[in-house]
């Protein structure tokens, strides 16, 4: 019997998303020295999940309270959860905090606050007829499906350069310079992904000058705060700067990344307006764009960052547990270069230890990239995107040797 004619039958196959079809690759693979390079989650040097000791530490604490249930939450979240991820990230002494100018809203990690950062911009920003938004060349594979979802349209700034492996200053600037008044743009607030390349404050300064002059509204993307250099405030600056000179902005926050709480999804969108009285209206909209999506955000994870940031002496060890994980990779990025340097392996590495956070753009091609896939069993995204957490003791000689072995074949001679 045929089947019945639906008004769905145009519904086309959707492509898999990219990273997930890789996840799946690798998961396939039988071979003994598989390597997966490619998922965006820290790993220990037995490339296993960890637990961070201060998550542990506040499961524990919430499993002895009896006074913890399962009703909902408010629409807008944890209170003391939310507030405290604004200190985090505009800082205890902010002034947008001590005005009362900043709207906070707990959302579904950092997915979740981009979205309703986008959501809430469709709605309510006086934008020209088809203007778009601002994303980096390239960025989060999520950032453009995200937006033209709520129907705003994306278009591309400069942003990595690949001669040097490094940022395009010149040209990024020189799009915020042209870009029609009032647009807004993505910013990366630190490790930016995927390149893993970052202004320096010198540079966010110029930016925020282009900005303001050009009345442009940033919308800063912040996934990795403490994750990047191991250190909370030196990885909030550039948001922290912008705030300080007068600029109206939101931010999504997650938690993901530097507490481990990835299948938590615990996050936070903040959006930073210039007079209280503004904020309360913001605030209230927010609420109605989050109750017609998700009525209220889910609690076990927001109540492990909450513990995480108000309780001292979590905080402190939070702390050190960041450290940790920011001094690995910094490491396996040292080790990594020095290995293919050993080798000779033609080109210069030496991008790979300056950029930060979890993401290296090596620099391999497509072409390269398939060969260590299909003839070493090494997995990362087509673009040669690496995450170093995926590198350890165990595999680091075997994936230097495989680069190394690639690059030579794939080399045309002068």
């Amino acid at each position: 019997m045929a089947p019945a004619q639906s008004s769905f039958d145009a519904v086309p196959m959707a492509p898999t998303d990219p990273l997930f079809g890789l996840m799946a690759a690798y998961k396939a693979d039988t071979h003994a020295k598989k390597v997966d390079l490619g998922v965006g989650a820290y790993r220990d040097d037995n490339a296993k999940p960890w637990v961070l000791p201060v998550v542990k530490k506040a499961d524990a604490i919430m499993r002895d309270d009896p006074s913890l249930d399962h009703e909902y939450l408010p629409i807008a979240g944890l209170q003391s959860f939310t507030q405290a991820a604004a200190r985090l990230i505009l800082g205890r002494d902010s002034p947008a905090i001590a005005d009362q100018r900043v709207s906070s809203v707990q959302t579904i990690s950092g997915t979740g606050a981009v979205h309703l950062g986008a959501a809430f911009i469709s709605k309510f920003y006086p934008r020209q007829q088809n203007q778009p938004v601002f994303l980096s060349n390239p960025t989060w594979a999520n950032h453009q499906q995200i937006f033209s979802n709520v129907h705003l349209p994306t278009t591309t700034y400069p942003y990595y350069y690949p001669p040097t492996r490094g940022l395009d200053f010149d040209g990024f600037t020189e799009a915020l310079r042209t870009a029609p008044e009032g647009s807004i743009v993505l910013l990366h607030a630190c490790a930016h992904n995927p390149t893993g390349v970052d202004p320096t404050r010198e540079q966010w300064v110029e930016i925020a000058k282009i900005m303001k002059a050009n009345n442009l509204f940033p919308f800063f993307d912040c996934a990795y705060q403490g994750f990047a250099s191991g250190d909370l405030d030196n990885d909030a600056w550039a948001v922290r700067h912008f705030v300080e000179q007068g600029f109206e902005l939101c931010v999504a926050q997650s938690f993901s990344k530097n507490l481990g709480l990835y299948g938590e999804r615990a996050g936070v969108f903040h959006f930073v307006s210039g007079s209280m009285e503004r904020q309360k209206r913001i605030a209230s909209q927010l609420a109605i764009i989050q109750r017609s999506e998700i009525s209220n955000p889910p609690a076990y994870g927001a109540r492990i960052a909450d513990l995480a940031m108000n309780r001292p002496e979590l905080f402190e060890e939070w702390k050190v547990n960041l450290r940790t994980m920011a001094g690995r990779i910094i490491t396996c990025r040292e080790q990594l270069v020095a290995k293919l340097r050993e080798r000779g392996t033609p080109g210069d590495w030496s991008h790979i230890m300056k950029q930060i956070g979890m993401f290296s753009f090596t620099g391999l091609t497509e072409e390269q990239v398939k060969k260590l896939r299909e003839e070493w069993h090494i997995y990362m995204t087509k673009n040669g995107r690496i995450s170093m957490a995926g590198l350890n003791s165990h595999n680091i000689d075997y994936v230097a040797t495989a680069i190394d072995k690639v690059v030579r074949e794939t080399t045309k001679p002068n």
